[in-house]
């Protein structure tokens, strides 16, 4: 597996498996039913940020966008958000991704990473971070509607860097 930059042309080819995972409805609070040109910004990061996409034999199977969480004083602490094609997951594609993640943010000079927003319900992406570094800081009750189990808590994570 590759893991590289993502260009225009790969955005068709993330954008599928972003409109999927977004209309399960599990792991991220974005807008429901985007189109391809809708959703290109909330993913497609900008500098000082950027997106990477993991490629195995030609397809694009997986997807990580990284960057500062706040401007200013708050830039030295990185974010990421990840994507696996759900015909590609339990492969290590996300394990893969949060590694590149972490050297990244490690090679640009980040201080740490912070995850905002981790479904505490997501029991394989809790386990994940918290294999790779990340400690839960907190957890906001109620505050994300999952489709099957209710309202579910979101988890603050960091790893200091």
């Amino acid at each position: 597996m590759e893991i590289r930059v993502a260009t225009a042309e790969d955005w068709p080819r993330i954008f599928p498996f972003y409109a999927s995972t977004m209309a399960e409805g599990r792991t991220y609070a974005f807008p429901l039913r985007q189109t391809l040109e809708e959703a290109r910004s909330w993913w497609m990061e900008q500098p000082p940020g950027r997106t990477v996409v993991a490629v195995e034999g030609g397809a694009v199977v997986g997807s990580a966008k990284m960057g500062p969480n706040r401007s200013g004083h708050g830039a030295h602490i990185g974010t990421a958000s990840f994507l696996v094609d759900p015909a590609h997951r339990g492969r290590g594609i996300g394990r893969a991704l949060g590694e590149h993640v972490i050297d990244w943010h490690r090679a640009e000079g980040f201080h740490g990473i912070q995850f905002n927003a981790v479904v505490a319900a997501n029991a394989p992406a809790v386990h994940l971070w918290q294999s790779l570094g990340f400690e839960i800081l907190g957890t906001v009750p109620e505050a994300f509607a999952h489709p099957d189990q209710g309202l579910v808590g979101l988890h603050l994570m960091y790893r200091k860097l």
